[in-house]
């Protein structure tokens, strides 16, 4: 005989478990939702990890001496970290956030950036006036071209046959054809040019210039130049804007500039190549990166040993984090 208590039980029982599936399609779209951020400190040898929901830290990973630049592999799975004091790569598996190997980079690597198909890395080695070829399978050195004094920015073109260096003593962009190894090209930049950002086309290249408060755009089709667009900032002294760090968002719209010493961003209009909004972040406003949804930068500040977090619709700064003396660059992955 059916107690008069099963048909309530049974209904609970379909309701507990409705609900608790609910809580687990919720709790898989959360942790999907979530990401982290990777800040490399200088002076800590470390590796912030900022969760992007809380937006604070909650953890850090050792790495090799100075870490600075920072790029995932084209998989996606692996994080590279150039340590200038060690000469070297620490590779960083984003599953485990643990290091799976080192690559060498030579003296004093500065920038590095890889090939479409993730088996070539390139670096510029500041001390030497070299960009070195490193094929990643053998982790051998197979090329050191000579270029300007001081290199600092590397950009590999979306097909991969053209290599980008910047030379802050010469105020150049050098154009290097991969198959030959050699320089066809050098592009006056401004003065002391440092990073790069190409538009999601491929059609230019943007280089800040730390010392002419300026980007000077490119066309990469016949390596003229477009364009220079100047920057201000009211109260701020010329030789205080000081654009090192650049983002372009992925529709190719906007442009992210980080002002250094002038300790703002700049948001420009790709279109207008006009400056829309300037948005106060930490002192020395330097390393940049986007989220997936492009409604966050995150600007690592050199100066005050953090992360400003900014609302990129609001064009406003949402919150500071500290995250380790010396703060480089960002990375972010969701």
């Amino acid at each position: 005989m059916p107690s008069h208590h099963s048909k309530p039980f049974a209904t609970l029982c379909n309701f507990s478990s409705l609900a608790a599936a609910a809580v687990l399609v919720l709790a898989g779209a959360s942790a999907q939702a979530q990401g982290v951020a990777y800040v490399s400190s200088e002076k800590d040898n470390t590796l912030a990890v900022l969760d992007l929901a809380s937006m604070s830290v909650t953890g850090t990973i050792a790495t090799c001496k100075r870490p600075r630049h920072m790029q995932l592999t084209p998989d996606r799975k692996q994080l590279m970290v150039a340590c200038g004091d060690s000469g070297q790569a620490d590779v960083i598996d984003i599953a485990t956030r643990k290091s799976v190997g080192k690559v060498d980079l030579g003296e004093d690597p500065e920038i590095f950036d890889l090939s479409p198909d993730g088996k070539t890395l390139y670096v510029s080695n500041e001390e030497d006036g070299e960009l070195g070829v490193v094929d990643l399978a053998s982790g051998k050195r197979t090329k050191s071209i000579e270029v300007g004094k001081e290199p600092e920015g590397v950009k590999v073109s979306p097909d991969g046959k053209t290599v980008y260096v910047t030379s802050e003593v010469a105020s150049l962009v050098h154009v290097i054809d991969v198959a030959s190894g050699k320089v066809t090209k050098n592009i006056k930049a401004g003065k002391r040019p440092r990073r790069f950002a190409m538009t999601p086309d491929g059609a230019q290249l943007w280089v800040t210039n730390e010392l002419a408060a300026s980007v000077t755009v490119i066309s990469t089709r016949d390596h003229s130049v477009l364009d220079t667009i100047k920057f201000t900032v009211k109260g701020a002294r010329a030789t205080d804007i000081t654009p090192v760090g650049i983002e372009i968002s992925a529709d190719g719209k906007r442009a992210f500039v980080g002002l250094g010493k002038a300790n703002h961003v700049a948001f420009v209009d790709v279109a207008t190549r006009k400056t829309t909004d300037l948005v106060l972040a930490g002192k020395r406003a330097w390393g940049l990166g986007l989220n997936k949804a492009q409604d966050r930068l995150y600007v690592a500040n050199g100066l005050s040993d953090d992360l400003t977090i900014i609302d990129v619709g609001a064009a406003k700064a949402i919150k500071s984090v500290a995250v380790g003396r010396v703060p480089h660059s960002v990375v972010v992955v969701e």
